[in-house]
C-alpha cells in the first residue's frame, strides 16, 4: 500500500520530475520542479491554493514516482519529453511539436560562425543545448559576439575574401574582417576555441572580469552600465546549465547503473533515442550479497538483453563486465550491427552514469519492498499464467479484444496491450467495424484481428526494407499470448485468423461465470481452473476489465459524438470548432442544457451572440 504521507517525507531536496498515478495506475500528471520535496508536497498541504482543474487531480492521486535530475533545465526537458509519450490527463497538451533552440558552432567552416538552431544535423558542427528559452540563446549569442569578434555573415568564405567591403560590425570592432583577408584563418580559429571553451561551460574567467566591472561600475554611481553587466552576467549562468540529457550524435545509447541493499540490487536503466531521453525503468536482482559489482552488471546486461527486443548502438555502463567482448560480439549479432560498451570515468557520459547511480539509490530507498510487491503482480502473475497453459517459453507482451454494441448500434472494437504485466497505453488500439452490421460478435472480432495482423505484417516488410526494428512500428510487434473475452467460440475465431497468417502465437478465452466475474482460462478446447487468490487470476481479471472498459468508453464516445452533433448541429452560428468545444467542455446533452448564458460565453471560442444562440434553443 502506496502511504503518501510516509513517501513525501522521503522526496529530495533536488530538481527533477514527478509523476502522478491513480487507483489503476494511470499517469495523469507530470510536473518538474526545482526542489521535488518542495514542489510535490504543496498538492498535499491543507492550506494550498490550487486551480480547480489541480485540485480535483489531486484527489485521484494514490501514488507518485520521480526521477532526479542535474539542473531544472534538465527536468523540464524531460517532463516535455514524458508529457508527449504518456499524455496525462490533467496536463496541460500542446497540439503541435515545439521544437528547442541550440547554439550552433560551424568548426567545419574554415570560419566558423555562431548562430541559433531549432534543428540538429549529422553535420561537422558543434552543438549546445536544447534550450527552453530563445530570448537566452539570443542574449548568448549577443554576448559572445560583443566579447568575441566573429563574423555574422553568411558570405562563402574563403571564396569570397576581398570581393565585397568589411560591414559595419567590422567598423565597430565586433568583427575582424575575414571576408577582407584582416585575420588569418589559424588567428580567427583562435578566437572560436576560447568561444567553445566559454560554451563548454569553463567560462570562470569571463564571469570575474564582468563582476568586476559590475563593482566599479556600481562604485561610479553608472547603475545603468551595472544594471547590463548584471543581465550579461545573468545571462552567462543561464548557458552554464549544459544539457546531459541530450547529444547531437543522434544516437541510441542506454545508461546502466545500479544500488545494492544486503541481497537485492536495483538496476536503473536511461533510454536515449535520437540523441533524446526517452524515460527510465528499474529492474530487480535477488540474492547478489555474494557477487562482486561487475558480476552484478554482467548479470543484469545478460539477462536484460536476451529478452529485450531492441538493442541500442551503444551502453554506457557504470561498471565494467566480465567477458566484454564475448557479450560485445553477443549484442553486435542481435543487433545486426555494431554495439559499443563503454565505461566511462569523465565527461558527459561519466556524469549521465552518476544520475542514473542516483536515481537507482533513491528508487531503492523509496521503492524497494513495494518493487518487489509489484513484481508479484506483474512479472509473476505472467509467469504463473504461463505456467497454467504449460506455455515453456517467455510471455512477455500480452493482448486482449472485446467488442461493443447496443442494439446492434456501430460496433466497436478493443485491443488493450499488456507487457511484463503492466498495461501499455501507446499500444491500445480501437477498431470501428467497418464489414459487419448488426450484433455479430464472432464476425466482428474477426475482422478486428484480420485488420490487426495484417497491419502488423505489411508495417514489418516496410520496416525491414528501412533495416529498422520493429521497436519503431506501431502495430508491427506481435504478442506472445492472445486473450479473448469469452470462451470456445472466441478462441476458434482467432485461431481461424492465426492460420490465415501462419502465426503460431498462443490463444486463450477469458470465461465468466453466470454473474459476468471472471471464471477462469479456455484453452485447447478445455477450461483450465485457476485458484482465485493468486496474482496470475486477478491480473487475468484486471485485462479483461481493461478491455472492456476501453470498448465500452469508446463505444460511449461514438454514440455521444452522433447524439451531440446532431442536435448542436440545428444551432445557428455553431459550426464543427464551437461544437467541439461544447463537447469538450460538457458531459452530455443535459449539462449544456442547464449551463447558463455566463458558462457558455465562457467557452473557448464562443461569443456572445454563438452563447445566447445555445442559451436560447434549449429554452
Amino acid at each position: 500500500m502506496f502511504d503518501i504521507q510516509e513517501e513525501l517525507k522521503k522526496l529530495p531536496d533536488k530538481p527533477g520530475v514527478y509523476i502522478m498515478k491513480d487507483e489503476y495506475e494511470n499517469i495523469i500528471y507530470v510536473g518538474k520542479a526545482i526542489k521535488l520535496k518542495n514542489r510535490v508536497r504543496q498538492y498535499f498541504q491543507s492550506s494550498r491554493n490550487l486551480m480547480p482543474k489541480i485540485k480535483k487531480m489531486v484527489q485521484h492521486i494514490k501514488e507518485f514516482e520521480y526521477i532526479v535530475t542535474d539542473s531544472e533545465l534538465e527536468a523540464l526537458i524531460l517532463e516535455c519529453t514524458l508529457i508527449k509519450k504518456h499524455r496525462p490527463r490533467y496536463n496541460t497538451l500542446l497540439k503541435d511539436d515545439k521544437s528547442y533552440p541550440y547554439i550552433k558552432v560551424t568548426v567545419g567552416e574554415p570560419f566558423p560562425r555562431v548562430m541559433m538552431t531549432r534543428s540538429l544535423k549529422k553535420d561537422k558542427s558543434k552543438y549546445y543545448g536544447p534550450y527552453t528559452s530563445s530570448g537566452a540563446v539570443k542574449e548568448t549569442i549577443e554576448i559572445i559576439k560583443k566579447n568575441w569578434p566573429i563574423r555574422t555573415c553568411n558570405r562563402s568564405l574563403p571564396k569570397d575574401i576581398g570581393k565585397d567591403r568589411p560591414c559595419l560590425n567590422y567598423h565597430i570592432g565586433q568583427c575582424h574582417a575575414p571576408c577582407d583577408g584582416k585575420i588569418s584563418a589559424e588567428d580567427y580559429r583562435e578566437i572560436i576555441s576560447e568561444v567553445i571553451t566559454f560554451l563548454d561551460g569553463k567560462y570562470d574567467i569571463i564571469l570575474k572580469e564582468l563582476e568586476a566591472k559590475m563593482q566599479v561600475a556600481s562604485e561610479n554611481l553608472d547603475f545603468e552600465e551595472a544594471a547590463k553587466l548584471r543581465d550579461k552576467i545573468k545571462s552567462i549562468n543561464i548557458v552554464a546549465q549544459k544539457q546531459k540529457m541530450i547529444n547531437s550524435s543522434m544516437e541510441d545509447q542506454d545508461v546502466i547503473a545500479f544500488a545494492r541493499s544486503h541481497d537485492e540490487a536495483l538496476v536503473q536503466v536511461f533510454f536515449i533515442r535520437g540523441g533524446k531521453l526517452i524515460g527510465r525503468e528499474h529492474f530487480m536482482l535477488n540474492g547478489v550479497d555474494q557477487l562482486s559489482r561487475s558480476e552484478v552488471m554482467t548479470t543484469f546486461i545478460k539477462q536484460f538483453y536476451s529478452g529485450t527486443p531492441f538493442i541500442p548502438r551503444e551502453l554506457i555502463l557504470q561498471e565494467e563486465i566480465d567477458e566484454t567482448n564475448i557479450i560485445q560480439a553477443w549484442l553486435s549479432d542481435k543487433r545486426g550491427h555494431k554495439v559499443h560498451i563503454k565505461v566511462p570515468r569523465k565527461g558527459d557520459k561519466s556524469k549521465l552514469v552518476d544520475l542514473a547511480a542516483k536515481n537507482a539509490l533513491l528508487t531503492l530507498e523509496q521503492f524497494g519492498e513495494r518493487i518487489k510487491r509489484e513484481e508479484q503482480r506483474t512479472k509473476g502473475a505472467v509467469k504463473e499464467i504461463a505456467g497454467l497453459i504449460g506455455y515453456e517459453q517467455e510471455i512477455h507482451r500480452i493482448e486482449a479484444y472485446d467488442i461493443s454494441n447496443t442494439f446492434g448500434f456501430q460496433s466497436v472494437g478493443s485491443m488493450v496491450v499488456f507487457e511484463d504485466g503492466k498495461p501499455k497505453r501507446s499500444d491500445y488500439r480501437k477498431f470501428k467495424i467497418k464489414t459487419v452490421y448488426g450484433a455479430n460478435d464472432y464476425a466482428s472480432l474477426e475482422e478486428v484481428l484480420t485488420r490487426r495482423l495484417s497491419h502488423a505484417l505489411k508495417e514489418q516488410n516496410e520496416l525491414k526494407e528501412k533495416n529498422l526494428s520493429n521497436e519503431y512500428g506501431k502495430f508491427s510487434k506481435l504478442p506472445d499470448l492472445i486473450l479473448m473475452d469469452g470462451g470456445k467460440g472466441q478462441v476458434n475465431i482467432a485461431k481461424k485468423v492465426l492460420n490465415q497468417f501462419k502465426l503460431n502465437i498462443e490463444v486463450c478465452g477469458m470465461v465468466k461465470d453466470d454473474r459476468h466475474r471472471t471464471r477462469g482460462l479456455y484453452y485447447e478446447g478445455q477450461e483450465v481452473p485457476i485458484d482465485k487468490h493468486t496474482e496470475g487470476f486477478k491480473l487475468i481479471t484486471r485485462i479483461q476489465d481493461e478491455a472492456h472498459r476501453f470498448a465500452i468508453e469508446y463505444h460511449k464516445k461514438i454514440r455521444w459524438d452522433r447524439q451531440v452533433k446532431s442536435v448542436l448541429d440545428d444551432i445557428p452560428g455553431i459550426g464543427p470548432k464551437r461544437r467541439n468545444a461544447l463537447i469538450t467542455a460538457f458531459a452530455n446533452i443535459e449539462k449544456i442544457k442547464e449551463a447558463t448564458l455566463e458558462e457558455l460565453e465562457q467557452i473557448e471560442g464562443m461569443n456572445k451572440k454563438s452563447a445566447e444562440a445555445v442559451y436560447v434553443y434549449f429554452r
